[in-house]
């Protein structure tokens, strides 16, 4: 996994604590447990949680990594199918235009 560098990228001036948090135990610690569960699998598991939340611009941001992680479009759809189900159909009806965009060359 590459190094992660958005949070001091975004708010290192604003927020230095939590973009080291951020940067260094989110993504350095927790996300490279490989041996745990893969990234595909946190990159599912995020984007799920996020949606639940219904926050947008995280999914979209987690819909990327996914897609580097391994995820398919036909695979995201039927994560968003599932979760409309378990989170909320409008939630769903929001998310699908960001598969879209991320997914727009498949």
């Amino acid at each position: 996994m590459k190094k992660q560098t958005a949070g001091r990228d975004n708010l290192g001036n604003l927020a230095p604590k939590f973009a080291e948090l951020n940067d260094d135990v989110l993504f350095g610690e927790v996300w490279s447990r490989e041996d745990k569960l893969s990234l595909r699998d946190r990159s599912m598991i995020t984007i799920s949680a996020l949606m639940a939340q219904g926050l947008y611009p995280q999914v979209k941001v987690h819909l990327i990594l996914g897609k580097e992680h391994g995820l398919t479009k036909d695979e995201v759809v039927e994560i968003v199918t599932q979760l409309a189900f378990y989170c909320g159909w409008p939630k769903a009806w929001s998310v699908f235009p960001l598969v879209e965009e991320v997914y727009h060359e498949e």
